[in-house]
């Protein structure tokens, strides 16, 4: 039997503070319907301005994730995240009466309990899982990090985390059903070393910060004066240790309670795919952009799949969105380079154009003279030139703007074009511009067959 969707039985409310920006904020999670996902509210902002829980969205990592859309902001959501997820909620809106979620003693414990506290509705629609085909990884070499997942029958995850420190050692954290996160992960703590706090502090950073949030880790002996400061700093007085080890405001959980925070938060950033997933992740030295990496590089899987099964229609008769003549309007090629005739739809993240290739075409008098290939540069050149008028879409006085190649990644040739095929070319958006750079998927067709696909990264640059 397939299973089904879930959403909250009824509204509930928490209120503390953000852990960066100290601001007192209430947190209320309500039901959503089916195929709602997670969905941010802002109810503090005009408009109450909502913003997707997707990886697309995400614009930083270095304390915390945040996602940013249309102007509105949440930050440090990963611990309310990995509560949804890990107790199987499919579909919540959750609204913050201010920019960060709080902090609720640096774990996911206490979003769980009010989760379950408001209870579950089983809805009609299927349960979407995302079912790992092939090998998804994202690699930092030079930081030894490594996310990979892995095709399996249930999502399951194994973490190992090494910082060179004496007193964490090495430790390693298994997820083997996400049925024990409530009772084995939801209650890890955030951990932080001592050395760091008073740098982030004068950041202006963990003002909600008061070394109840966190497991405080001293590498090695502190004299008593310097943590009566850092204690007095957070108004935290009374703490006595300083030998090695951890700070005496606290004990641990669970003797791998480190390690269990950073699958929390593999937990939480997953969440960001949109849907649930089914594979095994093996995670070393994890963090927040290495996680919203992976979670970005299965939406880009999930797309891809998409895609496929979604081969766009084209029925000639139609009146195109650009005939040539308003394409030449928007893009500087000019015979024999511009490779694109019409556009057939254009929105938000999305183009469709056409290419028809015909045997007087130029460069098929020497690729090649018996046998006439179209070359697979030229479908890649169409492919970027339907990229370039998506992209040139957006900005006003587009003929004052050209986009240029930065990368061509997962370029993948399947078939060949000829004379007499008709190319359809799609171009999608993997996640919003940002300072200029757009990141984009591209398929072409011809019929119902894929001829070619990869991934295209372009710069925007006004002409001078």
């Amino acid at each position: 039997m397939s299973e089904k969707q879930r959403t909250l039985a009824r509204e509930i409310s928490l209120s503390g503070k953000g852990l960066h920006t100290g601001i007192d904020v209430t947190i209320t999670f309500k039901p959503a319907p089916a195929n709602h996902g997670y969905k941010f509210c802002r109810t503090d902002l005009p408009g109450m301005p909502r913003i997707d829980a997707i990886a697309d969205n995400v614009t930083d990592t270095s304390r915390g994730t945040t996602l940013v859309q249309d102007g509105a902001s949440v930050s440090t959501i990963e611990h309310v995240l990995a509560s949804l997820h890990g107790l199987r909620v499919d579909n919540a809106l959750i609204e913050l009466s201010g920019p960060e979620a709080p902090i609720m003693g640096g774990a996911a414990w206490k979003f769980t309990e009010a989760i379950r506290e408001a209870g579950f509705t089983e809805q009609k629609e299927d349960r979407n899982y995302y079912v790992i085909k092939q090998k998804i990884a994202y690699s930092d070499e030079e930081r030894g990090v490594d996310l990979i997942i892995y095709p399996d029958d249930h999502l399951s995850i194994n973490v190992l985390i090494d910082y060179n420190s004496r007193i964490l050692g090495n430790q390693y954290a298994i997820l083997d059903s996400i049925d024990d996160f409530e009772k084995e992960i939801s209650k890890s703590r955030t951990f932080v070393f001592f050395h760091e706090l008073e740098p982030l502090h004068r950041m202006g950073l963990i003002k909600g910060g008061d070394l109840d949030n966190a497991v405080v880790i001293l590498e090695k002996e502190v004299e008593q004066e310097e943590i009566d400061r850092i204690a007095q700093m957070f108004n935290r007085p009374g703490i006595t240790k300083h030998t090695a080890g951890i700070l005496n405001n606290t004990e641990l959980r669970y003797p791998n309670e480190p390690a269990r925070h950073k699958l929390l938060d593999i937990m939480g950033d997953l969440a960001l795919v949109g849907q649930p997933v089914k594979g095994k992740v093996v995670a070393t030295r994890p963090g927040h952009y290495a996680n919203t990496r992976l979670a970005k590089l299965i939406r880009q899987e999930i797309k891809k799949s998409q895609s496929k099964i979604n081969i766009p229609a084209y029925d000639p008769s139609e009146p195109p969105v650009y005939n040539l003549e308003e394409i030449k309007k928007r893009l500087p090629h000019r015979y024999p380079f511009l490779l694109v005739d019409k556009i057939i739809s254009l929105d938000q993240t999305s183009v469709v154009g056409i290419k028809n290739v015909t045997f007087g075409e130029p460069f098929f008098q020497g690729h090649f003279p018996d046998e006439p290939v179209m070359p697979g540069v030229l479908i890649v050149e169409a492919l970027a030139q339907c990229g370039g008028l998506l992209i040139l879409s957006s900005v006003e006085e587009p003929e004052k703007y050209s986009t240029y190649f930065l990368k061509i990644d997962k370029l993948k040739f399947k078939h060949k074009v000829v004379p007499g095929d008709t190319m359809i070319l799609k171009m999608e958006l993997i996640e919003p511009m940002r300072r200029g750079i757009v990141i984009m998927f591209g398929h072409a067709y011809v019929g119902n067959r894929l001829v070619a696909e990869g991934e295209m990264t372009a710069q925007v640059v006004k002409n001078k």
